[in-house]
């Protein structure tokens, strides 16, 4: 396989934004009365806000209630951008991949569970955007990760058949978006989940983003 374009995560591989997710999580739905730790929202990681919304609010402590699930999204997503310019850190090795994958010579992509709003935010605070094509978020979609949705829009923008893509996702959500999606995977999962076995099913699986070698996937 000759890669013809990278798409690349942005939540917990480029930028570690999870915990930032979970603080505003817990602060929202705290609110609202639902005490959540952080175990309770990482198993909700590389879902769309919207489907954690709608999950949590099936929860019998505020099934029921009458809260707006539009403006408690909207909350959210507005907390974790604010808190991302004002603490937020890119993860290592994040920017010598983004620069190393973009020195083949083949196209960058982004493709994220997030809001557009947030990440373009993201990429513009952090000085990224320039070297993406294509910035695509699941938002819009049917369904977000661990759908292939947003990973078969993205590579159709590219203009390149999906399984000539490399994608490189830390969560297990995105691992199976990106292999249903029939593209080539690298694994980068948080230290907390690398002794998952269910990881096993990328093709590459990696501590770091310091570890990646894109010039192995363009190699002829």
């Amino acid at each position: 396989m000759i890669c013809e374009a990278f798409i690349f995560d942005m939540d917990g591989l480029l930028l570690d934004s999870e915990p930032l997710w979970r603080r505003a999580q817990i602060e929202a739905f705290g609110a609202h009365g639902l005490v959540l730790d952080e175990a309770a929202c990482a198993t909700t990681t590389g879902l769309r806000i919207d489907e954690v919304v709608t999950l949590r609010l099936s929860h019998p402590e505020l099934a029921g209630r009458a809260i707006d699930p539009h403006a408690l999204r909207n909350g959210i997503v507005d907390r974790v951008i604010a808190l991302v310019i004002s603490a937020g850190k890119l993860l290592p090795g994040a920017r010598a991949a983004i620069e190393a994958a973009a020195a083949t010579g083949v196209p960058l992509a982004l493709a994220s569970s997030s809001d557009g709003r947030l990440i373009h935010a993201a990429l513009d605070h952090f000085g990224l955007t320039e070297h993406f094509a294509h910035v695509v978020s699941a938002e819009h979609e049917p369904f977000g990760k661990p759908h292939p949705g947003v990973y078969l829009r993205t590579a159709g923008q590219l203009g390149v058949a999906p399984t000539s893509c490399v994608a490189i996702e830390d969560s297990l959500n995105g691992v199976i978006a990106a292999k249903a999606a029939r593209m080539t995977c690298v694994a980068v999962p948080a230290p907390a989940e690398r002794a998952d076995v269910r990881f096993s099913i990328a093709d590459v699986i990696l501590d770091s983003l310091a570890s990646f070698d894109a010039a192995r996937f363009v190699a002829r």
